[in-house]
């Protein structure tokens, strides 16, 4: 297995001139615990994201630390929206462009909200997935958060 491993996540981070380190897997990641103990890590330190559709199939990117749940309810009152829920899984690569396991918040295939809840920035260092089930990135939280603009509310339980 290499360490060069290229997606269009590391090639973006390598054009925005973005210090990231690429933690290999030893094994194609199955749950947030699973990719956390494989990269060394904690699983609190990575970003979990859950994609989520309202009544009129608009849709968000929430994230929240992977030891946390995304309360639907809380994204729909920040988005004022009368429902939220998950998207189905066989979609998600549709409209994400990214495998289920490997959504990340950059270069979303759709232009949609991406709402991180405040307990992210509890991280100076997060990890989130390089698009590929075999490896996740690392990088500064604030690097990420210039990097995706997100809002940012309370949206977990």
């Amino acid at each position: 297995m290499t360490n060069n491993l290229v997606t269009q996540v590391t090639e973006f981070l390598d054009i925005q001139q973005v210090e990231y380190r690429l933690l290999m897997h030893q094994t194609a990641a199955v749950s947030i615990e699973d990719a956390a103990k494989q990269r060394g890590i904690r699983p609190s330190q990575m970003v979990k994201a859950i994609l989520l559709r309202d009544m009129g199939d608009q849709y968000a990117l929430a994230c929240v630390p992977g030891d946390r749940s995304v309360d639907p309810k809380k994204v729909r009152a920040v988005l004022n929206c009368r429902r939220m829920t998950c998207v189905d899984l066989s979609l998600v690569e549709a409209i994400t462009g990214y495998a289920i396991g490997t959504v990340t918040p950059l270069l979303l295939k759709q232009p949609m909200p991406v709402i991180f809840d405040h307990t992210i920035l509890d991280e100076k260092q997060v990890t989130i997935s390089s698009g590929s089930k075999l490896a996740g990135i690392s990088l500064a939280c604030e690097d990420l958060i210039e990097l995706c603009h997100p809002m940012f509310a309370s949206i977990h339980r």
